[in-house]
């Protein structure tokens, strides 16, 4: 079973949105493998329009001539991703990505290129065209790239079966999947025939779905189709989202469990939206992103890094690799909030192993707070406390306090 603990690793939208190239993502899988490896971090995913010659920013090109092959399958622009040329697709990256210990993630967005269906071109495997599957009445709102498919018909299956038996041949690990996590009931089936032929194909890729936010009402059939889902549209490094956050983390938390995650997006840290300013860096402050990982981890949210990494500074190399921070992704189990108000969070979460548990203390409030939880309110007997950013150490004799500065963060480990 794949994606026993949340996935962790790098996405390229954050920092180049659909402008990334191979040395680039080569250049990131470089430092993963000498920086962050050790850490857990393992995934090295290129985002949205990897097949697009002209792509240039984080806009989308509307009707943009797309790399295609002749079964109206997308494949790598080779201007952008010279080792594709020649047919050989994402293959030569994929391997060199692995070759560094790694593993290697695409974007894709459902449905086929709308290219393909107004060509033609047949879909390989059966005796139908692009055309008489392609659903003209199910275009993405925000890219016009692509046209759902007629997922009633075992042809749409067929051309499903045909990309990522293709994806496997390349060596793909991890497919997000895009403008459909928040797209139901319309594209319910579809979600289910994507997630057939991805578990068809041969190779373990995890399927993650985006954009969100999912309907909390299909957790169950989300966690029967994807390995993550998205419960919140792009997040970005802004205070007023992350707070947002907290609401959000509350209602999904409890369908965390091995083999299914819900996803509070990227980790908009370090440097960003790099394809508009070589010197671009997150708006979040110290404190923030204290905030956002401690969160992230508490809730057992997949950890995907947005900022270009070989511009990390100490803070944020030291923020992506605190090991006893990380670890709560993979050895604590039912997180829930004690609490959150309009000016602070308590969450908790016991360890699996029956070693204590996690105790975040979260100042939501625009000064400096003291955050305090009770011995009793833990419902334990627990006798120290070590926080696990700093190192420092507590007795407990009569609870956990923390004062904290505006929007900041500290988790402990008590036993």
């Amino acid at each position: 079973m794949i994606a026993q603990t949340p996935p962790m690793g790098w996405n390229s939208w954050d920092c180049y949105g659909a402008a990334v190239d191979e040395p680039t993502v080569r250049q990131n899988a470089a430092y993963m493998a000498e920086h962050l490896q050790v850490f857990g971090w393992e995934y090295v995913v290129v985002d949205i329009q990897w097949y697009q010659p002209t792509a240039t920013s984080h806009a989308y090109e509307p009707f943009a001539e797309l790399t295609m092959d002749e079964y109206g399958r997308l494949q790598p622009a080779p201007g952008r991703f010279p080792s594709s040329a020649g047919g050989k697709g994402f293959k030569p990256l994929a391997d060199y990505v692995h070759s560094l210990g790694l593993k290697f993630g695409i974007h894709i967005m459902r449905g086929m290129p709308r290219m393909a269906a107004h060509r033609h071109l047949p879909i390989l495997g059966c005796g139908k065209g692009c055309h008489e599957v392609a659903n003209p009445n199910s275009i993405c709102a925000w890219n016009p790239d692509m046209y759902g498919l007629r997922c009633d018909m075992p042809e749409a299956r067929a051309y499903y079966d045909s990309i990522f038996r293709m994806y496997a041949e390349w060596g793909v690990d991890f497919v997000k999947c895009d403008d459909i996590a928040r797209e139901y009931p319309h594209c319910k089936r579809e979600i289910e025939v994507i997630s057939d032929a991805c578990r068809a194909c041969e190779r373990d890729i995890v399927l993650s779905l985006s954009p969100g936010p999912a309907p909390l009402e299909q957790a169950e059939h989300l966690k029967k189709y994807a390995n993550m889902w998205r419960i919140t549209d792009d997040f970005w490094d802004e205070w007023r989202l992350l707070k947002g956050m907290f609401e959000r983390a509350e209602k999904w938390c409890v369908h965390a469990a091995p083999g299914h995650w819900p996803d509070a997006d990227m980790l908009p840290v370090g440097a960003l939206r790099q394809c508009y300013d070589q010197n671009g860096w997150t708006n979040f402050t110290q404190a923030e992103q204290r905030t956002m990982m401690t969160l992230w981890c508490m809730m057992r949210s997949p950890l995907m890094i947005g900022g270009e990494l070989t511009k990390n500074d100490d803070f944020t190399l030291k923020l992506l690799t605190n090991r006893d921070v990380l670890a709560i992704e993979k050895t604590s189990a039912c997180a829930h909030p004690l609490w959150t108000t309009e000016d602070e969070s308590v969450w908790i979460a016991p360890r699996r192993d029956g070693k204590g548990l996690y105790v975040a203390l979260f100042n939501l409030s625009e000064e400096t707070r003291t955050v305090r939880v009770t011995g009793e309110m833990l419902e334990g007997t627990y006798s120290a406390a070590s926080e696990l950013w700093t190192g420092g150490k507590q007795q407990m004799t009569d609870g956990l306090t923390a004062t904290l500065e505006k929007h900041d963060a500290a988790v402990f480990w008590v036993e």
